[in-house]
């Protein structure tokens, strides 16, 4: 199944929120353990958009079923780098959407002039590390209690790809 990959509109916010929430509830693949509330994403996406920065989403029909997207650093010195974030809803993991969104993410990094692009991603997420593996990110260190989720620790991996 192939999805259509394009730069988020306003009219997905709503379809994105459900599925950034829905990945977030997963309780191992964010930083977070449900969505903010719709009005903060909202607000968050339109000012990312507003500001030009790669923010892609997978759709099946009209409905967002993944994204991938960058935030720039804003200090000066940093301003090169961007953190990317991306997720999959569980129904559609392992059809190549995330590469997909990888790909166009990276593309569009180059556009606009980004060298360098980091990520944290959990040590026991094995498909998640082969996907960035595969877009040519390196492991440049290990987070030790990275995350904490219901009283259990979890590592994490710092990767970067220098473009």
């Amino acid at each position: 199944m192939t999805c259509r990959v394009e730069p988020i509109r306003d009219e997905h916010i709503a379809s994105f929120y459900a599925v950034l929430d829905g990945v977030a509830r997963e309780r191992r693949y964010l930083a977070m353990l449900e969505a903010p509330p719709l009005e903060d994403i909202r607000s968050f996406t339109k000012r990312m958009m507003d500001a030009g920065l790669p923010r892609l989403v997978a759709l099946d029909g009209d409905e967002v079923v993944g994204w991938c997207d960058l935030d720039v650093r804003l200090r000066e010195t940093l301003k090169h780098s961007a953190i990317l974030g991306m997720g999959v809803a569980r129904s559609y993991r392992g059809r190549g959407i995330g590469m997909q969104l990888m790909e166009r993410t990276l593309l569009q990094a180059r556009q606009k002039g980004i060298t360098r692009i980091e990520l944290m991603v959990r040590v026991d997420n094995e498909r998640a590390k082969k996907l960035y593996d595969k877009a040519g990110f390196v492991v440049e260190g290990l987070l030790r209690r990275y995350m904490r989720v219901d009283g259990e620790y979890y590592d994490g991996y710092l990767l970067a790809i220098l473009l």
